[in-house]
């Protein structure tokens, strides 16, 4: 008793003197909400504790019901890390209104993106444009106030995402072998990141886009019919200026195409679709031009430099939304690879190593004007550090024009003619060509029919230009490599990149094969056929990568060479026998075509569906209401290099057997080849 006296005794001074001081509540610790994409789900507003409704459909935007039952079941679809898209049992997106209210609307926009964090099982909703938390506003659903919370709960009736699926099942063989090699081929040559290339206008489309396939592949006014993205187009891939009607998504009744070089050809669940079906490294090239981008009517900064830059972000976003569609950061399976053993460690998890590089004519700035270089040896070395920030793994340091490194390899024809006018522009002369034996850079790739075509498409020439007369027959580019090239493949030598040599003048080339020569040095490339032979054969000598232009496997009836015939070409140089891997080259929204249909398709056709190299089960792949058939489309969009690779061993015949080993080695080769270099 005596106890309880002094307890309660204690218990009243307590009382009396205010206690002790009571802990605070911790503040709820709010993180990005990652695992909602594709959930199915109600939501129950409340203001701090105290519930307010289930929302519901109104007749304009949305309100309140206590009953569960009558709840609408909203669907999302992940925007970006930590970003949503939501869609209600019609498939309408909520969006914030400028009167406060959040209503129903037709159609993605940024006031349909809302940005959600997670605590204690409560969300919150935050417009993503305006800022305004999602909650109860004047009786209906808008912007509430710092104590707006959502509860979610499981339900049915959700409107599905309009997506496109990779048309790909069954379980993939491992992506390397019991000895940790590498097992699946390699594109080393595309270019997924053209929407923001050439001042971000000139190619219509995106690999990837918050709102998905029907905001990233939808048409384009100024590329349909007289638009200057059609008269461009024209003049590039020869297509049709007057009847192009547009169409993307649903019905992508005008594009993709395999001859369409001005829309977007690698959606990612294309790339999906490849990656799925045994594709290992795909090493995407950030590419630019000043002359291109000036001719286009809307443009960001023409810099070349400001454009790799703008595509450096855009590759980094594109893995964050991957993996936002896939469940958070680091779960997507589309993985940035900086270092030879990063693409190990991706190809371990079975997942797709991307490497990075460059291609443009004039990097860093370095022009050469009337042969007068635009640059220093100290914008070379700064150039080069920025560029290994970006994890930029080989570079070009000739690309279309001649520049301050070198001479360039020549186009032909219209394109040739295009080309050339840009080297003027871009230099203040043509090019300048001999005649030559042996190796060369091309066979008098330019008449006067060519321009004449040209000026017809609405080209103009700069005031008191003459048109170049080449001679007949083997030309070459009277350019090599200059002092300052010479520099710049010593840096990236001393740095470990891969010295692309596609693109350089036979001269050019030649020298720089001199240095990797001397120097032992592996780290050269060959990787979409703008080689001469010779130089192939001496890249391979010292240890360097080949790659062939994706191409059709045989005869396509357009005068292109073939794959195959490409493949046995090198393979029979004298240096061929050091082919351990194979490559391919698709150059995809690089202003080439992709593969057409082979010519003996509808004889022997590509059978659906199929079993990849990988063991996974492959069927067409279907945009919207389109189906894609390799057959008839041909290479129309990346998905369908799944098809062409199978395509491609079944039409080897007796060198099937090697041809699927040489391309199954493919990303082994190149990686081992960047890893000596690097060594």
């Amino acid at each position: 008793m005596a106890r309880l006296r002094k307890l309660a005794a204690g218990l009243l001074v307590l009382g009396l003197v205010g206690g002790l001081p009571v802990p605070a509540v911790a503040a709820p610790a709010w993180a990005p909400a990652h695992d909602l994409e594709g959930a199915c789900v109600t939501l129950q507003v409340y203001d701090g504790s105290a519930p307010r409704g289930y929302v519901q459909r109104a007749s304009v935007g949305y309100g309140f019901t206590g009953a569960a039952s009558s709840a609408e079941p909203f669907r999302f679809e992940a925007t970006q890390l930590g970003r949503y898209l939501l869609r209600d049992s019609t498939g309408k997106p909520p969006y914030q209104s400028v009167l406060g209210w959040v209503w129903a609307g037709d159609a993605y926009g940024d006031r349909a993106d809302w940005t959600v964090s997670v605590a204690d099982g409560r969300y919150r909703f935050v417009s993503t444009a305006t800022g305004q938390q999602l909650g109860v506003y004047l009786g209906g659903l808008g912007a509430g106030n710092a104590g707006s919370t959502v509860a979610l709960a499981p339900a049915n009736g959700c409107a599905a995402v309009p997506d496109i699926a990779t048309g790909v099942s069954g379980t993939a063989a491992p992506g390397v072998d019991a000895n940790g090699k590498m097992v699946g081929w390699i594109d080393a040559h595309a270019h997924i990141t053209a929407a923001e290339a050439f001042g971000g206008s000139l190619h219509c489309g995106d690999a990837y886009a918050p709102g998905g396939a029907p905001v990233a592949l939808k048409g384009c006014p100024s590329h349909a019919t007289l638009g200057w993205g059609a008269l461009l187009e024209a003049i590039i891939a020869g297509t049709d200026p007057i009847n192009s009607a547009e169409d993307g998504w649903p019905t992508f009744g005008d594009w993709p195409q395999h001859d369409t070089m001005l829309h977007e050809a690698s959606y990612f669940r294309s790339l999906e679709r490849a990656w799925q079906s045994g594709q290992r490294v795909l090493n995407v090239l950030l590419v630019a031009n000043r002359v291109i981008c000036g001719l286009t009517l809307e443009h960001t900064s023409c810099d070349e430099m400001d454009q790799i830059r703008a595509q450096a972000t855009y590759l980094r976003k594109m893995q964050d939304y991957v993996d936002a569609r896939n469940g958070g950061p680091g779960k997507g399976w589309f993985r940035l690879a900086t270092t030879p053993a990063q693409v190990r460690q991706i190809a371990a998890q079975g997942k797709l190593a991307v490497t990075i590089g460059v291609e443009n004519s004039e990097i860093f700035g370095c022009r050469e004007v009337n042969d007068v270089p635009q640059c220093t040896r100290a914008q070379i070395d700064a150039g080069l550090d920025e560029l290994a920030g970006m994890g930029v793994s080989g570079i070009y340091p000739v690309h279309k024009f001649d520049n301050a490194f070198g001479g360039t390899r020549f186009d032909e024809g219209v394109t040739g003619a295009a080309v050339n006018v840009g080297n003027l522009i871009s230099t203040g002369h043509w090019w300048q060509a001999t005649s030559c034996t042996g190796p060369s850079d091309n066979e008098q790739p330019l008449v006067s029919d060519d321009f004449a075509r040209l000026l017809q498409l609405g080209v103009g020439l700069p005031a008191g230009a003459i048109l170049p007369v080449y001679p007949s027959g083997k030309i070459c580019n009277v350019r090599g490599l200059t002092e300052l090239g010479r520099y710049l493949v010593e840096r990236m030598m001393d740095r470990g990149m891969i010295i692309h040599i596609d693109h350089m003048s036979v001269k050019a080339a030649s020298a720089v094969l001199d240095m990797a020569e001397q120097a032992s040095y592996p780290g050269v490339a060959s990787v979409h056929s703008w080689s001469d032979p010779s130089m192939v054969n001496r890249m391979l000598g010292v240890g360097g990568f080949v790659a062939g232009y994706a191409f059709s496997a045989t005869g396509d009836g357009q005068d292109t060479p073939t794959f195959l015939d490409e493949w046995r070409a090198n393979k029979g140089l004298a240096n061929g026998s050091k082919i351990s891997g194979y490559g391919v080259g698709t150059d995809v929204n690089g202003l080439g075509p992709q593969a057409a249909p082979r010519l003996d398709a509808g004889s022997r056709p590509l059978t659906y569906p199929f079993t990849a190299t990988n063991g996974t089960r492959v069927a067409k792949q279907v945009y919207g209401s389109r189906t894609f058939d390799l057959n008839t489309d041909g290479v129309a969009q990346y998905g369908l290099y799944a098809d062409w690779i199978t395509d491609l061993i079944n039409q080897a015949g007796p060198d099937a057997t090697l041809l699927r080993r040489h391309l199954l080695g493919g990303a082994e080769a190149y990686t081992m080849m960047w890893e000596k270099a690097r060594a």
